[in-house]
């Protein structure tokens, strides 16, 4: 048995705060499940976007570089590629997002001199490798946000189970442990008082006023002053039958309600 389920006030206040910072953690866990999924469908549309651009800018450039192939021959512009500098600019980064880690792809502006003589080529080369530059760019932006997306999705996966596992195992585990500890102590608090006095502070069944302290009022009167009181009232000491009590001849010592 689990010594932390035993029925002591120091499990109890183990119990509870357990419970708050159950809830505190599936309330962290819901903040940041929302949080990602929103960054999530921002991305999704922003590469949706990205992904169209590039459609339409394959298109153009490969639709200008048929056109190159044609005035200029196939050899000549597999030639004039060959100078072109392997991209070696680009840098990745991170940015944290609740925690996610998802990439900032970083790269050096392309530049706008070509690397091929003008006088042997044609207008429809220039149209073609300025096409495939913004295809490169719009396509390391791509990567960066569909890498984003990936990481954001297992992510939100994750942070569902912890979310779950807290609302459907770890909250009501606590709430009932605390309940069960908690009935427990009452009963047993319940027993060191007397039962008489716990009859007191019910009415229908139910508990109502639970005694915290209690006692019998006990009187203590000088028999020659309760013999005038007698006489003149008439009114008699009747010893309780319950403690055993005698009136002696010269002093009482009667409870409140034995006196009549």
């Amino acid at each position: 048995m689990d010594p932390n389920t035993f029925p002591t006030k120091g499990n109890l206040i183990l119990a509870k705060n357990s419970l708050k910072l159950a809830h505190m953690g599936y309330e962290l866990m819901d903040k940041k499940r929302n949080i990602l999924i929103r960054e999530l469908m921002g991305l999704i549309d922003e590469a949706k976007d990205i992904q169209r651009q590039i459609d339409v800018t394959f298109r153009e450039a490969y639709a200008a570089l048929q056109i190159a192939n044609m005035e200029i021959g196939i050899t000549n512009v597999q030639t004039v590629s060959y100078t072109v500098p392997v991209e070696e600019s680009i840098r990745i980064k991170t940015r944290s997002i609740m925690g996610v880690e998802i990439p900032l792809v970083e790269a050096d502006p392309s530049g706008q001199a070509p690397t091929y003589a003008y006088y042997s080529t044609k207008e429809s080369l220039d149209q073609a490798r300025q096409a495939f530059e913004k295809v490169k760019d719009l396509t390391l932006n791509l990567s960066m946000i569909e890498n984003s997306a990936y990481r954001l999705a297992a992510a939100i996966k994750k942070t569902q189970k912890r979310a779950n596992a807290l609302k459907n195992i770890t909250i009501p585990h606590y709430t009932q442990l605390s309940k069960d500890i908690a009935d427990a102590l009452e009963e047993k608090e319940r027993e060191e008082f007397v039962s008489g006095f716990l009859d007191d502070g019910t009415a229908d069944g139910k508990l109502l006023v639970f005694p915290m302290s209690k006692s019998t009022h006990v009187l203590m009167l000088n028999g020659s002053a309760f013999d005038r009181f007698s006489a003149a009232t008439g009114a008699p000491c009747i010893a309780s039958p319950k403690l055993g009590l005698t009136c002696p001849k010269r002093r009482h010592m009667c409870s409140g309600s034995f006196l009549r």
